[in-house]
């Protein structure tokens, strides 16, 4: 007998469920040589909670965040300490975690390290610091307002995502709080219009729950001349949403070559 879930339910939901998803792929976290990925599914076809980190830069043991999961977890632990979007307290919080004196405070992940040094030896013990919160430490340490990365459009904004959502589903502040809790790291138009895609997606199913159309609620909200939080990237973002309604029936197997043949 299937149990009807409420708003609640699926907002704790998504915020356990992506904490989950985020441990389950670390191990395998930035794999980009696809021969040797497929050698390791061949032999593990089920590959969540690998058991032995195969990350070509880092190692956690199984079961502990990447560097997306633990930006989730902190922005979680602000949300529920100051009960809502707290932008400096984030900005806090966020510096403490991951700055100096943190176990990602590391030779390797120094973001004053100068370039063209020794190569270090990959993969390393421990957590990654990678090029948006380094810019972060970098902003905050110089004093600047604006803490955020500006050229960073990587992936962080959405896999955090899931906290903020769940927090402002339904409001009309949502998007405005999802915008400015990512700017405190990545200040990029485009990941920030990715993101606010990303979170009207969530919103959908967190309100309404399973729902085949989503993405053509999504895309008729980014069509709208009356959005909410309109960006200048939005019909762009649209585009790449059509994209991905033309390829839903695709495996990633033949996703790949069809779409990014150089990869």
């Amino acid at each position: 007998m299937a149990v009807a879930l409420s708003v609640v339910d699926r907002a704790v939901g998504a915020i356990i469920g992506a904490a989950v998803a985020d441990a389950a792929a670390q191990p395998l976290h930035w794999n980009y040589n696809l021969d040797k990925l497929k050698a390791i599914l061949a032999q593990e076809p089920c590959p969540e909670f690998y058991p032995q980190s195969a990350n070509p830069f880092y190692r956690r043991d199984t079961g502990q965040q990447s560097c997306y999961g633990d930006q989730a977890y902190v922005l979680l632990e602000s949300l529920s300490e100051c009960g809502g979007l707290n932008v400096e307290d984030l900005k806090q919080r966020t510096y403490k975690f991951f700055g100096p004196g943190s176990e990602y405070d590391t030779p390797v992940n120094d973001p004053y390290r100068e370039k063209g040094g020794p190569r270090p030896q990959l993969p390393i013990e421990g957590p990654w610091r990678h090029a948006s919160l380094k810019s972060f430490l970098k902003n905050v340490d110089a004093g600047k307002e604006e803490t955020g990365c500006a050229d960073d459009n990587q992936i962080d904004g959405i896999a955090k995502l899931a906290p903020i959502v769940a927090r402002y589903a339904g409001k009309p502040e949502m998007l405005e709080k999802v915008e400015d809790a990512i700017r405190v790291t990545q200040n990029n138009d485009a990941c920030v219009t990715e993101t606010l895609a990303a979170a009207r997606l969530l919103e959908h199913y967190i309100l309404g729950g399973p729902d085949p159309k989503a993405l053509d609620v999504v895309l008729k909200q980014l069509d709208d001349p009356e959005r909410k939080n309109p960006q200048e990237l939005d019909r762009a973002v649209a585009g790449h949403l059509h994209q991905v309604k033309e390829h839903m029936s695709k495996t990633p197997q033949e996703l790949i070559p069809a779409v990014f043949p150089n990869t």
